[in-house]
């Protein structure tokens, strides 16, 4: 198996597989590019697949003491990586969590770039669709987790980091998430910080509007969607997206991994037969 690591952008990346679709992962919070190893084990077979980790999110990352980047640094940035990894054709984007929103927000930019996404678990999330249909408490469990993150980025940034990765890891325990707390550090908060308090411009995208066939795979076991209903009726109503739900909790690609691997392939290998009958 072709396997590869490059430098792009300050960033390291993997490459592994060497088959005709290329697949770029992306990976939220609070993770790295690990969190797909069991993705690329399953599709570098057949498929070429991509991993890096974001910046500011490597485990040691001093992101706090340098800018972190904007929206517009992180498109140039990830338009750099298809740039070099496949410059002559498409990628398809494996999103997941934040990996969701730069990507949807790279793939709406440059749609030239990308051929098709996988998303997973977060679909319309700026929607007006989406917010109408979380109830107050929902509302307020989504705005307390992600205040507190922002809150936790300002503390290492300003004050102290030791207290600031003490809060990220408490509640990164409190949502159960299957990363090692070792791993789990402030600097990765920043998105959250771009969110609610205006961190490097905002958090300025555009509304989810993706021109190339998606693939949503969300978990059901959770106490609220990151999608609106209508988000899942228009996938499962056209003739190249899909969207499925699994017995698990936001990590779906750990926690239901075969039956999550088995839906892309499926897909992919369906997205050609029908490119095929088209030609």
């Amino acid at each position: 198996m072709v396997t590869q690591t490059l430098q792009i952008e300050g960033m390291e990346i993997h490459v592994e597989g060497n088959g005709p679709r290329t697949l770029v992962m992306l990976h939220g919070w609070p993770d790295t590019r690990r969190v797909w190893d069991g993705t690329v084990r399953a599709m570098s077979v057949i498929h070429r697949c991509v991993t890096l980790t974001l910046p500011g999110f490597e485990v040691g990352s001093t992101s706090g003491a340098t800018p972190v980047p904007t929206v517009d640094d992180m498109v140039r940035r990830l338009q750099a990586v298809l740039d070099v990894v496949s410059p002559r054709a498409p990628v398809t984007l494996l999103l997941h969590d934040w990996g969701c929103i730069f990507g949807y927000e790279l793939a709406m930019r440059l749609p030239q770039r990308v051929e098709a996404v996988v998303a997973v678990d977060i679909g319309d999330y700026n929607a007006r669709a989406y917010t109408s249909v979380l109830t107050p408490g929902q509302k307020f469990s989504v705005l307390g987790y992600q205040l507190w993150l922002a809150t936790a980025w300002a503390v290492g940034r300003y004050l102290h980091g030791g207290l600031a990765n003490r809060m990220t890891r408490w509640m990164a325990a409190t949502l159960r998430c299957p990363i090692p707390v070792s791993e789990v550090h402030w600097q990765m908060n920043y998105p959250y910080a771009m969110r609610w308090f205006q961190l490097r411009g905002g958090l300025k995208t555009q509304q989810v509007q993706l021109q190339c066939p998606v693939l949503y795979v969300f978990g059901e076991r959770k106490p609220f969607m990151f999608h609106s209903p209508r988000w899942v009726h228009t996938l499962r109503a056209s003739e190249d997206g899909a969207a499925h739900g699994l017995r698990c909790g936001h990590w779906v690609m750990l926690e239901q991994s075969e039956a999550f691997h088995a839906l892309v392939l499926r897909w992919l290998a369906g997205r050609e037969r029908r490119k095929m009958a088209r030609h």
